[in-house]
C-alpha cells in the first residue's frame, strides 16, 4: 500500500497539489491495488482517497460502507446522497488547484486512463484541474522491490535455459528426418517451467516458418505445424517465479535448424536488431547524461530504424511494454508512439521489454525481444544472457 510520506515527496517534486485515488466496484484496478482493496471485502459504493502534497490523507466513503478505507491513515469524510458527495469531495480536496488522477487527455493511454469521464467532471466541478497520474503509477505501482528484482532475474535465467532445452529438443527430433509438432514443444516448455519452480499465465509462441508473420500467433493453429530440418522458428517465451507478486521475464529469439539463414532472413533480422539497440542506447544514454526519457521517444528511435530500411509498414506493434506480475504486460512505461503516445518517464527500479519486429503476412516474421532492468543508479541491465545479434543456426 502507499506510503503517504513518499507520495508527498513525489507530489512536491512534480508541482502537484495532490493525488486523488477513486474506485467504484473495481473499475479502477490501479487504485484498487494501490489502496489494498484486493485483500478486502468487495465495495459497492464510490470511494475516494486523497493524498495531498501537504498534510495528512483524507478519505471519502459512503455511509453504508463507512469502514471501507479504515485500513488506511487519514481523516474520514462520509456522504450519503449525491449532493453530499459533491459537497464533501470539495471539502476533501481543500482548495487544491491541480490534482493527479488515473486519466490521460484524449484517451492517449488507456493503461493509465481508468477513471470514467463523469467522475473527472465531478472533480473539475470542484474547481480543480485534473492531470495524469501516469508517472505516480510508475513510481508506486511498477517499481520493483529487492525480492521482485531477484525473482525477475531468476525467471530470466529459466527462460534462457528453456531456449537451450527447446532448441536441443527440436534438433534431436528433426536430425534424422523426423518432425515434432509446435504443440509438443509448447507443452514440453510449460512442463520445463514447472520443474524450475516457475509458471506462466499463457503458453509460449512456437511459430514455424511463416506462422511467425502473425505477431500474436497461437501455437498449433497454422496449416503445417510439424517442425522439421531446414525450418525457420520464432520462439517467444515468458515465465515467472511461482509467487503472486513476482514479475515475468519475456524473451523472443529466432532460429534456423540444419541450415544457415537465408539472405532475406538475415537482412530482416539485422534491421530488427539495429532497431532494438537504437531504443536501448537512447534510454542508456539519457540516463547516463541525467536526462529524462519518455516511452514514446524509445519507440520512435526503434521505429525510425525499421522505417529507414523500407520496412515500416511491417512493424505493427509498439516497441516494448512494462513488465507485469499478472501477465507479461505491466502498468509502467511502455515503449509506444504507435497505439498510444506514452509520455511517462522511464524510472529506476523498473523493468520492460524492447521487442521490435517485422512481419510480412504469410511470408516471414522476425522479432528480437530483450528484457531491460533500470538499476537504482540509472545503469541498464539486459537480463538473462547477451542479446541475440543474429539468427542462431542449430545443427
Amino acid at each position: 500500500m502507499l506510503d503517504p510520506a513518499a507520495v508527498r515527496e513525489e507530489l512536491s517534486s512534480a508541482g502537484l497539489d495532490g493525488w486523488l485515488l477513486y474506485d467504484f466496484r473495481g473499475a479502477n484496478p490501479l487504485a484498487h491495488r494501490l489502496l489494498g482493496l484486493d485483500e478486502r471485502p468487495d465495495q459497492s459504493r464510490r470511494l475516494f482517497y486523497y493524498l495531498p502534497a501537504e498534510g495528512e490523507p483524507r478519505k471519502l466513503v459512503h455511509r453504508i460502507e463507512r469502514g471501507s478505507l479504515d485500513h488506511l491513515p487519514g481523516e474520514k469524510h462520509v456522504y450519503l446522497s449525491r449532493q453530499e458527495l459533491s459537497a464533501e469531495l470539495a471539502t476533501v480536496l481543500g482548495g487544491a488547484k491541480t490534482v493527479a488522477m488515473e486519466y490521460v487527455p484524449g484517451a492517449g493511454n488507456p493503461y493509465v486512463s481508468t477513471v470514467d469521464g463523469g467522475t473527472i467532471d465531478l472533480v473539475r466541478n470542484c474547481g480543480v484541474e485534473v492531470v495524469s497520474s501516469g508517472d505516480l503509477i510508475g513510481r508506486f505501482e511498477s517499481t520493483l522491490s529487492e525480492r521482485q528484482r531477484a525473482d525477475h532475474l531468476r525467471a530470466a535465467e529459466v527462460v534462457e535455459a528453456a531456449f537451450a532445452f527447446a532448441t536441443s529438443l527440436i534438433h534431436e527430433a528433426t536430425a534424422n528426418g523426423g518432425t515434432i509438432e509446435e504443440t509438443e514443444v509448447r507443452d514440453r516448455l510449460l512442463a520445463f517451467f514447472e520443474r524450475k519452480g516457475c509458471m506462466s499465465y499463457s503458453p509460449p509462441i512456437v511459430a514455424r516458418g511463416h506462422h511467425g508473420s502473425d505477431c500474436h500467433y497461437e501455437t498449433g493453429i497454422g496449416g503445417d505445424t510439424a517442425l522439421r530440418r531446414g525450418d525457420f522458428l520464432l520462439l517467444d517465451m515468458w515465465c515467472k517465479v511461482d509467487r503472486p507478486d513476482a514479475p515475468y521475464a519475456d524473451v523472443t529469439r529466432c532460429f534456423t535448424f540444419g541450415r544457415d539463414p537465408s539472405e532475406r532472413e538475415a537482412k530482416t533480422f539485422a534491421v530488427v536488431v539495429a532497431a532494438r539497440d537504437a531504443a536501448l542506447n537512447l534510454i542508456r544514454d539519457r540516463f547516463a547524461a541525467g536526462e529524462p526519457v519518455q516511452g514514446w521517444e524509445a519507440d520512435r528511435a526503434s521505429r525510425g530504424v525499421i522505417e529507414a530500411a523500407g520496412l515500416g509498414e511491417y512493424f505493427v506493434h509498439r516497441t516494448g511494454h512494462s513488465m507485469g506480475i499478472d501477465t507479461t504486460h505491466g502498468t509502467g512505461t511502455h515503449l509506444d508512439d504507435l497505439e498510444t503516445r506514452d509520455e511517462r518517464l522511464f524510472l529506476p527500479n523498473t523493468c520492460f521489454t524492447i521487442e521490435p519486429g517485422v512481419y510480412v503476412d504469410g511470408e516471414i516474421g522476425c522479432r528480437s525481444e530483450i528484457d531491460v532492468l533500470i538499476e537504482p543508479d540509472g545503469s541498464l541491465l539486459v537480463t538473462g544472457e547477451e542479446p541475440q545479434i543474429q539468427i542462431e543456426r542449430v545443427g
